[in-house]
Parts: C-alpha cells; structure tokens; sequence
C-alpha cells in the first residue's frame, strides 16, 4: 500500500512541487490538497492520510493550531510533517510541541522531501535530530535542570534504567535497528522499550518523547 498524503500550505507553487515530487515515487500517493489549515480536518476524515504535510504558517489557522486540532478531534490521526521557510524558527518547535512528527524546509531537495515523509511514516527514526536538538536549545522553556511541571512528568513515568538508556539513544535520532546494534539486543526487543517509553511519558511519537526528553533535563539540548 503507498504511504498517501494531504498536502496543505497557501502557496499553489508549493503546493504544486510537492506533488510534483511525491507523485513521481511508486510508493507515495498524493490523495488531496488545502489552501489553509481550516480545511485539514474533513479532509482528513474524508481522505483518512498516513501523512499531512502541512505548512506552519497560513493565514486563517495556522499549522500549529491546526496540528493541535486534528490530534483532538480525529480518531487515529496521521503523522504531521509541518513545512517551513526557516529552519530556526519558533513557529516549528510550537508545532512539534502540539504534536507534530516532524519538520520539512521549503527549500529541501526532491530526495530530502521523499525521505522525509517516507521516515515520518514510518514513524521508527526522529527527523533531524541535531535540528530538534537546536530548537529546543533555542525556543524550550526549561531551565538548565528542566521545566519543573515536565520534569515532575518525566518523574512519574518512572522509566526503568534501560528504558531510561532508549530514550536517551531516541533524543539522538537513532532507529530501532540502530538502538538494538548499540545495546546488542534484538529488535523486537527495542519496539517493546519505546512503546514502554512512550506508554509512560504520554507520548504520541518519538518527536514527543524527545521533547519530553529536552523540557524535563533528562538530556541537555544543547
């Protein structure tokens, strides 16, 4: 089955060479567009997308609050790729903060925009980490030892030492694959931690639970 997305973003051209790109790989399918965020949640009832990629700036409801819609009101929502000009931009780490899996430049070569979809499909790897590790830095609202309320969270996960360990690896971008070669275990194995992880911190994604990771001062972002 081809991974299908929804693309949103006020920009026909954008919208245009997106499709353009997506459309030429036999293992995507482009199955809708939108102008503005507005239109993402019956699209997405309608369409029922792996992935919305969707830009982080429009006019009428932006890519954050429509992030944060759709994760509220849709039953087993798709994976959120926000798409943007800047890179460093506080708008990008305010999506990833309401739930987004993952952020795509304007400016991304063909092949960057096909990985980066096929990644956050999959949902197995974090998307630019040294990215989300530089936001963070940036734009997190914790302190050298963490924003007390999400360190308090990271407290009454009560992670075991090793899924203590996975979670630091996930903060680096690692996969599954790449975590069971570092800890010499199976892969299945892996699965169960970062499901354990995510169960215990309240986590949709690994995008959740690094951020989790960078607010609490489990991991310093810097």
């Amino acid at each position: 089955m081809p991974i299908t997305v929804l693309l949103v973003d006020d920009e026909p051209l954008v919208r245009a060479g997106l499709r353009a790109v997506l459309s030429a790989q036999p293992d995507i399918e482009v199955v809708g567009e939108a102008a503005d965020g507005a239109a993402v949640i019956p699209l997405v009832r309608q369409l029922r997308p792996d992935v919305v990629a969707m830009d982080v700036r429009m006019p009428l409801l932006d890519g954050i609050e429509a992030t944060r819609a759709v994760l509220r009101t849709v039953d087993r929502p798709p994976k959120i790729l926000v798409v943007t000009t800047f890179e460093n931009d506080e708008y990008v780490y305010e999506a990833l903060r309401a739930g987004a899996d993952g952020f795509l430049l304007k400016r991304a070569r063909p092949a960057e925009i096909v990985h980066a979809v096929r990644l956050v499909a999959e949902g197995e790897s974090l998307l630019f980490p040294a990215s989300v590790r530089q936001l963070a830095a940036e734009y997190g609202d914790g302190e050298r030892d963490g924003n007390p309320a999400a360190r308090a969270a990271l407290e009454r996960a009560s992670l075991t030492e090793r899924e203590a360990e996975v979670l630091r690896l996930m903060t680096r971008g690692l996969s599954n694959a790449e975590i069971a070669a570092q800890l010499i275990v199976g892969t299945e194995t892996v699965k169960s931690h970062v499901s354990a992880v995510l169960a215990k911190l309240g986590a949709r994604d690994r995008t959740q639970a690094v951020i989790a990771a960078y607010e609490s001062g489990f991991v310093a972002p810097g």
